[in-house]
C-alpha cells in the first residue's frame, strides 16, 4: 500500500507541483520526501484496514491527507492563469519547450503577492489576487520580450 501512495503521490506532484519536483530531484530529495510523507500517515493507512475499508477508498482517504499541505498548487494556479489570459503566450511557451521552466520563474516573480494574499483554498478565487498576478505575468512578459 505504501509503495503505492508514493506513485500516486509523485504522481500528483508531477501535474501540480512541479516545482517543488524540480527542486527536490535538483536537492537529491525526492525520494526520501515520499517516503517521509507515506511514512507520516502510517497510522491513518493502519486504522482503514483494520476497519477493512476497501483499498481505493484507503488510497483515495490517503491521497487526501497526503497532498492537503500541498493544496492549491501555486504553480498549477499559475498555469490555469496564464492559459486564461495570455493564451497564446501559454501555447508559444508550451510548443517551445519553456512553459514549466517560465512557470516556475513566475511563480517565484509572485511569491510576494501570494503571500500578501495568503494564497491558500480559501482566498485563490479573489478578484484582486487574480488582478495582481496578472500584471505581474504581464510585466514578466513584457521584459522578457526586451531581453529577446
Amino acid at each position: 500500500m505504501k509503495t503505492l501512495l508514493i506513485g500516486k503521490l509523485h504522481s500528483y506532484m508531477v501535474q501540480h507541483h512541479t516545482d517543488l519536483l524540480i527542486a527536490l530531484q535538483e536537492d537529491h530529495r525526492l525520494s526520501h520526501y515520499l517516503g517521509s510523507k507515506v511514512e507520516s500517515i502510517s497510522g491513518l493507512i493502519d486504522d482503514l484496514q483494520m476497519e477493512n475499508r476497501p483499498n481505493y477508498v484507503i488510497e483515495a482517504l490517503c491521497l487526501e491527507e497526503l497532498t492537503r499541505d500541498l493544496r492549491p498548487s501555486r504553480f498549477s494556479w499559475m498555469r490555469e492563469l496564464l492559459e486564461a489570459e495570455f493564451p497564446e503566450t501559454h501555447q508559444q511557451m508550451d510548443r517551445s519547450g519553456s512553459l514549466t521552466y517560465e512557470l516556475i520563474n513566475l511563480t517565484g516573480a509572485c511569491e510576494p503577492i501570494f503571500e500578501v494574499f495568503a494564497f491558500g483554498e480559501e482566498h485563490e478565487d479573489l478578484p484582486a489576487l487574480r488582478n495582481a498576478v496578472t500584471g505581474m505575468i504581464a510585466e514578466y512578459l513584457e521584459s522578457l520580450n526586451k531581453k529577446r
